[in-house]
């Protein structure tokens, strides 16, 4: 049958019609479709990734040394130190130890900061707050600024090599464990047994990382939201990798260490990009076998699919506002109360907080790098919240990759005549603590001379937002973000600007016409179908 022919067949006719005009409209409705399922269960690329070895290769009870009756914890790292005596000297190069890495400012000059002297949004700041702040540094006496940090025998090996899991640092002891039985906070702490505990030593496990890292900020998953006492003893839905029905791989299996420098970074503290840690190194840039999700991996991170929530097991703390502590109850006694989870939602040492369960988090483009605030830095536009960690990157940075964050806000305390954040002096006995007495303006005078800076008398509070880029918590494949969380007007990505998304941004214009087209294309379909019935009559 030639062409001729065909097209005096009414039903061939109205086939080719079809095919012509209608068929493509269909064929990109099917693959607009398909896009928004999710990916088909296929082999996960991984490479580079050997499971840690749970057990010392070393049975530390057969040493001599070992077997000596020790009174303090100095005296086990001296112990220790006989057989490795380079590792010292490898540790005080560390972040762990030196609580600070390498940051060029906004001048161009580089300088050390970290923990030992940023300001946060959470308790703010350790100078002159050292032995409550410090009782999780690797190390033993951090009291005040003349804690030495060249004095080999007050690092703490035991933290992060203790295998019995009865080393306890106290809270607000400097980084010391406890001399005698003490209570503190409800829970009791006990003398270590420095010889049990000395002679079972091993490679670093999820306790061992988690006793300090669990509870930054004074509670469990506090301060990150992705990290918390559950990734102990977890499960796959909780994280895939830590799951003990998943991967159940260690902290260190990702976390690796170079003479004790220990791979990774935290963003919200100091930014030295180097030495990072990404998903990248196991599952390579090309890790699915979709071409489709494959591209996005160019500009989407890997956790913002596969973290579609955290806090997944305790809450986060989302918000802290300083400015209303310091009730007390008609008795005296400093004012607490607990929401109906039993979560701690007012502290009268420390004001209103706010915690969430199941976050979704916000999304930032971030090429690496951060810039921070300062202590001293004047705040120029005190009616908007200040960034005491911004992210850097946009979608114009070839290196920027959208990532999912927490983002901590706060209201905390303000100098409005020198427009500084205020670095308060708030753990202590002294006459001039705000724990003890609970009068901002002496507490401000004693944090101010400490870090040197003026104090012009007056206070007041601020709003300040704290950036915490999310590793932890990852969801399996099955769990993870599906295309139309983002690709919908909507979705995950509504507020972030700057870039044209498909299935997200549109145009008034641009929707008219196509809409105006289709109609078109139907009624010339229409219309020719007429013309040929009418002219064949």
């Amino acid at each position: 049958m030639d062409l001729k022919e065909l097209t005096k067949n009414k039903f061939l006719r109205a086939l080719l019609l079809f095919m012509v005009v209608l068929l493509p409209w269909f064929i990109a409705i099917i693959i607009v479709n398909n896009s928004s399922e999710k990916e088909e269960a296929v082999t996960v690329k991984i490479i580079n990734y050997k499971a840690d070895s749970l057990s010392s290769p070393v049975d530390h009870s057969k040493f001599e040394i070992l077997q000596q009756k020790f009174e303090t914890p100095q005296q086990v790292t001296e112990a220790c130190l006989t057989c490795h005596n380079k590792t010292g000297n490898d540790i005080m190069h560390t972040s762990h130890w030196k609580w600070a890495r390498p940051y060029v400012n906004e001048k161009g000059d580089t300088i050390e900061l970290g923990k030992k002297n940023i300001i946060n949004n959470f308790c703010i700041g350790i100078e002159s707050n050292e032995p409550r702040c410090t009782s999780c540094h690797i190390g033993y006496g951090w009291k005040n600024k003349d804690f030495d940090f060249t004095a080999e025998k007050n690092i703490d090996c035991i933290i992060c090599h203790d295998q019995t899991g009865s080393y306890k640092k106290f809270p607000t002891a400097a980084g010391n464990p406890v001399t005698e039985e003490t209570m503190f906070d409800g829970k009791k702490f006990l003398p270590p047994n420095f010889n049990s505990i000395a002679q079972n030593v091993g490679l670093p496990k999820r306790e061992n990382c988690g006793s300090c890292h669990y509870f930054g900020g004074g509670g469990n998953n506090v301060k990150h939201g992705d990290i918390e006492k559950v990734l102990t003893k977890t499960t796959r839905d909780i994280d895939i990798h830590m799951g003990i029905d998943g991967e159940n791989m260690t902290c260190t299996a990702c976390h690796a260490s170079d003479k004790h420098d220990i791979q990774g970074q935290l963003y919200s503290v100091s930014s030295y990009n180097q030495n990072r840690t990404t998903c990248e190194q196991c599952h390579t840039e090309t890790p699915h076998e979709n071409k489709i999700l494959n591209q996005h991996t160019d500009r989407v991170a890997c956790q913002t699919c596969h973290i579609p929530t955290y806090a997944k097991d305790a809450p986060t703390k989302m918000n802290w506002d300083w400015s209303t502590a310091g009730r007390h109850n008609e008795d005296g006694s400093i004012t607490v109360e607990k929401d109906s989870n039993g979560t701690m939602a007012y502290h009268g040492m420390k004001g209103d907080f706010k915690w969430e369960k199941n976050v979704k988090p916000e999304y930032y483009w971030f090429n690496g790098n951060a810039k921070h605030y300062l202590v001293g830095d004047k705040v120029e536009d005190t009616t908007l919240p200040v960034q005491i960690n911004t992210l850097l990157g946009n979608y114009a940075d070839a290196n920027a990759k959208i990532i999912p964050v927490k983002v901590h806000r706060a209201k905390q305390i303000f100098d409005p005549i020198n427009k500084i954040l205020i670095v308060p002096h708030l753990f202590g006995k002294d006459s001039t603590s705000y724990w003890k007495n609970f009068d901002w303006n002496k507490a401000s005078i004693t944090g101010m001379k400490v870090v040197n800076l003026p104090y012009s008398g007056k206070y007041s509070f601020i709003n300040t937002e704290m950036y915490w880029p999310l590793s932890h918590m990852v969801s399996a494949r099955e769990d993870a973000l599906s295309c139309v969380d983002c690709h919908s007007r909507d979705g995950r990505l509504a507020n972030l600007a700057g870039f044209y998304m498909p299935g997200r941004d549109y145009s008034q214009i641009l929707d008219t016409i196509g809409f105006l087209l289709i109609i078109l294309s139907f009624v010339a379909v229409v219309i020719h179908g007429l013309l040929r019935y009418f002219s064949k009559k």
